[in-house]
């Protein structure tokens, strides 16, 4: 099919290879939806269709409780998939337009955020079933300033460190609790940024778009 872009962003979703799977979701003005490809062959194994215009957040897949949940972010909704099915797992709404980071994942939850309109941080169970919107099933959720418009998050150990929308300006919160550690604290040097922080050998690694790295 042709895309049809919103104002003059076409997409910006990367294709995700797990096993003989291709994940490559496709949300746009013009009738989106999510196909799971053969990786050998290109043919299309599923094709779900997805209430949601342009987002740009890529699938994070997570293994859990004997099936790949296929996580993807967007305005409407964040959405969990089976690999092998196409089954919607769970959904959660909440997020605020323009669904660009990435969701991160421990093994147990799935968090969830966006920064652009509004800001959103959800931290939803992978255990989790149907539609969970306002319900007690969702672990923690903060609506304060500070998500990221653009970067994903880091999920490194068991804290969560994001930026605040493009922004030099980090917070870092317990990922089970969301309790923050520190919250929306300036970075030295770091004016403007788009890509996402880094962790390494107990280090979180932050570069800016005038090409100044800040290692915390």
């Amino acid at each position: 099919g042709k895309m049809t872009i919103y104002n003059y962003f076409g997409e910006g979703c990367s294709p995700v290879v797990h096993g003989d799977a291709v994940v490559l979701n496709w949300d746009h003005q013009g009738g989106s939806c999510i196909y799971v490809l053969d990786a050998a062959t290109g043919e299309t194994r599923w094709k779900v269709d997805r209430d949601e215009n342009t987002s740009w957040a890529t699938p994070l897949l997570v293994d859990y409780d004997g099936r790949t949940q296929v996580i993807v972010n967007g305005s409407n909704r964040v959405r969990s998939y089976d690999l092998k099915t196409g089954e919607l797992i769970w959904q959660c709404g909440g997020q605020v337009l323009a669904a660009i980071p990435c969701p991160v994942s421990d093994g147990k939850r799935a968090y969830a955020m966006t920064g652009y309109t509004g800001n959103a941080l959800y931290a939803i169970p992978l255990d989790s079933t149907g539609d969970i919107t306002d319900t007690d099933k969702i672990a923690w959720k903060r609506k304060d300033p500070g998500t990221p418009y653009v970067p994903s998050p880091l999920l490194y150990g068991e804290l969560l460190y994001f930026t605040g929308g493009n922004k030099g300006i980090l917070s870092c919160l317990n990922a089970e609790t969301g309790t923050p550690v520190f919250d929306r604290k300036r970075l030295e040097g770091i004016a403007n940024v788009y890509c996402s922080p880094v962790g390494a050998a107990d280090r979180i690694y932050i570069t800016s778009r005038e090409g100044n790295t800040v290692v915390i």
